[in-house]
């Protein structure tokens, strides 16, 4: 039997393949458990929320404005510290500059010259560094409201977002209570057509009622995963995972009321926060302005290194140094009116946001009056519905047990099928609708929670 010697390159190759399967199957495992990780695994709407707070792209990036805001402000308070510098310095004079001095011609200097500078600077008043100072919570407080402003805007899209999933839901559901009905009376029908009581008339209604259920269940279906992938979307929420929503219908019931006889408050909406801290900040910047009549004030030395010689190998034998300390005291005599112009575009602009804060106020009571006057139009609109339920059950079982008996014609038990159906969706669409325009109240009063 021949010697089979296995060449080092398919030694190596085997290796490598090996390696490669390795790999691949623990980025498949990492990958999975990272997707895992990022699905939802009970899905009320508080974690819901929770879910899209913590991975919306817009909340995320308004953490990071928060971050970089904090940062441009260390690094305008930083000019407040001592600023320490280091030159160096090298020149070469090909032609050395040449004076007459008593009718003379005498040169003026060396071919080579360096020099090592060490130089510091204090702020003592500039008013670039002391608005930043006094700024700096304002500022901070103007990117957090930021911040707040797109949560509360995310809790409110993706509260309607998620009544708007479950009334699909709920309807899809109806549908299939309907279907049942529909096939049942079907079977009937058709029972009692061949045994000769009814004509195909009965028959052939069910069979429209039940084509018209499946395909108005289908459309449902369809709205359904739009609406889903929009309220994903909103969460940021893995497009290939499934979103199964959890829900207590008993609880949500109980979650529509709400006291509307309270007075609102516009000083708890962000948006007026907000303002207010704008105001704030320009009333600081005419501060600023008028702050430009006054001189900047620094302190500053140096303490320096000269060398001075003709040979460059004998440059850094000798050193000569100087030093000096002292004030410098910098004020503008005339700019041709510019620091007037900007104190008054810098007031001007301030009048403009109590414009706007007033133009707010307005909006927010329109914003309230409308949002509750849509709650109660709801809330109305959901005891009513509600209690016809109730009723179109108790008709369409009544119906329905008397044309088995032979009393009642079947076109009645499909307008009784038909009353409790929209009866059913009616109601949980009120439901939904109360929960929404209740979120809106809350938005509108400042109370949206997260």
């Amino acid at each position: 039997m021949p010697t089979v010697f296995y060449k080092p390159e398919k030694r190596v190759f085997g290796y490598l393949y090996f390696l490669g399967v390795a790999l691949l199957v623990t980025s498949a495992g990492t990958a999975q458990q990272t997707n895992t990780d990022s699905l939802l695994q009970n899905a009320t709407l508080p974690n819901i929320i929770e879910y899209a707070l913590k991975r919306q792209p817009l909340i995320q990036q308004s953490l990071i404005d928060e971050k970089t805001t904090d940062l441009q402000i260390k690094s305008k308070l930083a000019d407040w510290y001592p600023q320490l510098n280091f030159n160096y310095l090298y020149q070469h004079n090909f032609q050395v500059q040449t004076s007459i001095i008593g009718g003379n011609p005498i040169k003026l200097g060396v071919d080579n010259t360096s020099a090592l500078q060490f130089s510091a600077s204090q702020t003592i008043f500039n008013r670039d560094v002391l608005i930043a100072n006094r700024t700096k919570g304002d500022v901070r407080l103007q990117a957090r409201q930021q911040t707040t402003g797109n949560k509360i805007e995310v809790v409110v899209n993706v509260s309607k977002a998620f009544y708007d999933v479950l009334a699909t839901i709920q309807q899809i559901k109806v549908t299939d209570e309907n279907i049942v009905r529909i096939e049942r009376s079907l079977k009937d029908a058709r029972s009692q057509y061949n045994a000769g009581v009814v004509d195909k008339t009965d028959y052939k209604r069910a069979m429209i009622a039940l084509n018209n259920a499946k395909a108005s269940k289908k459309g449902n279906e369809e709205a359904l995963k739009a609406k889903s992938e929009y309220l994903k979307s909103l969460m940021n929420y893995p497009q290939a995972g499934t979103l199964d929503i959890v829900y207590d219908s008993a609880a949500l019931e109980q979650e529509i009321v709400l006291d509307t006889l309270r007075n609102p408050d516009y000083s708890k909406r962000i948006e007026y926060q907000t303002l207010q801290t704008q105001r704030r900040l320009q009333e600081a910047n005419v501060q600023y302005n008028k702050w430009s009549f006054i001189p900047s004030l620094s302190a500053n030395g140096a303490y320096n290194l000269n060398y001075l010689n003709n040979s460059f190998g004998k440059l850094y034998n000798t050193s000569y140094p100087n030093s000096y300390a002292g004030l410098t005291l910098a004020f503008p005599i005339f700019q041709g009116g510019k620091r007037k112009y900007n104190i008054q575009q810098a007031e001007w602009n301030l009048k403009r946001i109590d414009l706007g804060i007033v133009n707010l106020q307005n909006s927010f009571n329109a914003e309230y009056n409308a949002a509750l006057s849509s709650y109660k139009a709801n809330l109305v609109n959901y005891l009513a519905v509600k209690e016809n339920v109730l009723l179109a059950k108790e008709v369409y079982d009544v119906i329905q047990l008397q044309y088995r008996s032979g009393v009642k014609a079947y076109l009645e038990v499909i307008t009784a099928e038909t009353d409790l159906r929209t009866a059913q969706i009616n109601y949980f669409n009120a439901l939904y609708n109360v929960l929404s325009s209740k979120i809106d109240v809350q938005k509108s009063l400042g109370e949206v929670q997260f």
